[in-house]
């Protein structure tokens, strides 16, 4: 593998990057958190029991099946206790919450309000109003300090105002909108709660079916951060009567719609899913919605899905004003603006974190030149130089993973793998090897750069760099994003060669951007005259700017050309379209992400 990585005197400014390696990555991490290592060695690879994967075979439980707090008509409104499923819901009180030893680089990142309506921030979780049990149980998760998106929406959402939230991946958006929703309905379930018995105590074929009615719908573009955000869910519902639920295509039909008849107060669904039990109204209607949110807005928003956002986003008959909107996203593009006027109240909060789409300087990018003929050398190579970690291979086609897959398991190495192909048992399953530690190196397509939140992957590696016509830099931002979370520090290399020319010029700016080596085969995209406060990148928001658009495209016109900047010249690699399993399909059956 030849490395042309620029050496330190070849930085395009003055600030310096910590040079962290993976092992001194690893002396700050729990030692609970690194079973997998304590030998210094990788884990023994772990074959697939592909019989566990056989339809109508018993020994896999579902995500959508996995526990969670009940409903029982004889506690009060809120719950009691329980200490087992704290434990299963919360993990180990020694390791819950260990925020990263950078915290500081994340809550300086500058917070802009943009929208109409302007909020005084909170400083402590003290400081927003939560209910007592829910402050608990922020406290249970490990939470100490808001991040910069909480400490807006915490307020904005307890005041009742519409919210749009723009912040990089990894500030923590999904607990900004969990904490203080499921906190205002905290104590209020039996009052504004459909009628349901007490699960456990349900006779399948003897009991009535119970229709589900949420008080609170979340849409996700992937099934993967659909259970994330369930799971997030899980936890914040602890005690407060609220029964949390989540539908996503390639899960079991039976089992998801078994979940909803015991009764859902909060539902997370992936759109395609979430319209199939709309059409079913014995199953589930959304009349009793009051907190709509959209997570990772701009990934959902082609053509193609519009009509079952619209669906979605209709309700039921609820009286004009009864539904809180909400919008979360990385990046905030036409479509995202048009939603967010469409549905959105005009005193709606709307809160950037850093500039649309950016990443932060908790995590250091290596680009590093390989001939694409020895990248799967290049790649045995480097995991064998590692220390052994939790490690996420991003690769643009399914057919990529597969052969990276049988690679490392044939070289020994302890690996799995997720992609569209592979059906939802196994991408479970991939999961929660990944998540334990059995499995850490994990081999996946973009369909998961936005599912993953795991608990210290140290390491991502980008075996391809995504291509400008599917995700571009804003796929980069996603992929990298998964690691250095919450103040973690976390590193991340990318394979580079004549084939990723297109993303070239907007990759070295987002380098530049986060004060990251520069190297010499790199060089020559460094703007002119080059200046942090210089950079151009396509307008974060552009609501003020009424007049822009009327062509179909209101990026702010700038010297780097179109989206991003991408260079005009288009796509040259030759390569395959990224994994597109997970959305839309035409009549055609094409897709057309």
């Amino acid at each position: 593998m030849t490395d042309q990585t620029a050496s330190p005197s070849n930085r395009a400014n003055n600030s310096e990057v910590a040079p962290f390696s993976t092992a001194e990555l690893q002396a700050t991490l729990p030692r609970a958190e690194l079973e997998t290592q304590a030998t210094g060695q990788w884990v023994n690879p772990t074959p697939y029991n592909y019989a566990e994967f056989t339809p109508g075979k018993t020994g896999h439980e579902w995500e959508a099946n996995t526990a969670r707090y009940e409903w029982n008509d004889e506690y009060g409104d809120v719950g009691p206790e329980f200490p087992a499923l704290e434990l299963q819901l919360f993990g180990d009180p020694s390791t819950r919450g260990k925020k990263g030893i950078d915290f500081s680089k994340i809550a300086e990142i500058q917070v802009i309000q943009e929208g109409p309506t302007r909020i005084d921030p909170v400083a402590t979780f003290d400081d927003a109003g939560l209910h007592p049990v829910m402050l608990q149980n922020v406290k249970l998760a490990g939470y100490d300090t808001p991040t910069p998106i909480q400490r807006y929406c915490l307020p904005a959402i307890h005041q009742g105002y519409d919210v749009i939230g723009i912040a990089q991946t990894g500030s923590g958006k999904t607990a900004a909108y969990l904490i203080p929703i499921l906190s205002k309905l905290m104590g209020k379930a039996k009052k504004l709660a459909a009628s349901r018995p007490n699960p456990a105590m349900i006779q399948e074929g003897v009991d009535p079916r119970v229709r589900a009615e949420p008080l609170v719908v979340i849409v996700a573009p992937t099934r993967e951060l659909a259970v994330q955000i369930f799971n997030e869910a899980r936890k914040f519902c602890y005690r407060a009567m609220l029964r949390p639920c989540v539908v996503y295509g390639g899960g079991s039909m039976r089992d998801q719609e078994m979940q909803l008849w015991k009764g859902c107060d909060v539902l997370v669904g992936t759109p395609g899913r979430l319209v199939h039990f709309l059409e079913r109204p014995a199953t589930l209607t959304l009349k009793r919605v009051r907190y709509m949110v959209i997570d990772e807005a701009d990934e959902m928003l082609a053509d193609d899905w519009k009509s079952e956002l619209d669906k979605i986003m209709a309700g039921g008959e609820q009286e004009e004003g009864v539904i809180n909107y909400m919008l979360f996203s990385a990046t905030f593009p036409k479509a995202a603006r048009n939603l967010a006027k469409a549905h959105l109240a005009d005193t709606h909060v709307r809160i950037r974190v850093g500039r649309a789409g950016s990443t932060h300087g908790n995590i250091k990018q290596d680009i590093v030149w390989v001939d694409p003929s020895l990248k799967k050398q290049a790649l045995l190579d480097f995991l064998r130089s590692l220390t052994p970690t939790r490690v996420i291979i991003f690769a643009n086609t399914k057919r990529t993973v597969e052969e990276l897959d049988d690679l490392l398991f044939s070289h020994e190495l302890p690996c799995t793998a997720i992609h569209g192909d592979r059906n939802q048992l196994e991408r479970e399953a991939s999961m929660r090897a990944f998540r334990a530690g059995t499995c850490p190196i994990l081999i996946t397509t973009g369909v998961s750069s936005r599912g993953i939140d795991v608990r210290n992957v140290v390491h991502v590696i980008n075996y391809d760099l995504p291509l400008m016509e599917y995700g571009g830099i804003e796929e980069y931002t996603h992929r990298i994003g998964r690691t250095g979370r919450i103040g973690h520090r976390g590193l991340a290399t990318s394979f580079y060669s004549e084939h990723d020319e297109p993303i070239a010029s907007v990759l070295t700016r987002t380098l530049l951007e986060t004060n990251q080596e520069i190297p010499e085969f790199l060089q020559q995209y460094v703007p002119k005259n080059y200046t942090p406060e210089s950079l151009k990148f396509e307008a974060d928001s552009d609501f003020e700017e009424e007049g822009a658009g009327d062509d179909g495209n209101d990026d702010v016109a700038n010297a780097w050309g179109n989206s991003w900047g991408a260079p005009d010249a288009g796509n040259t690699s030759g390569d395959q379209p990224v994994d597109e399993s997970d959305f839309p399909v035409t009549s055609s059956g094409e897709n057309t992400w």
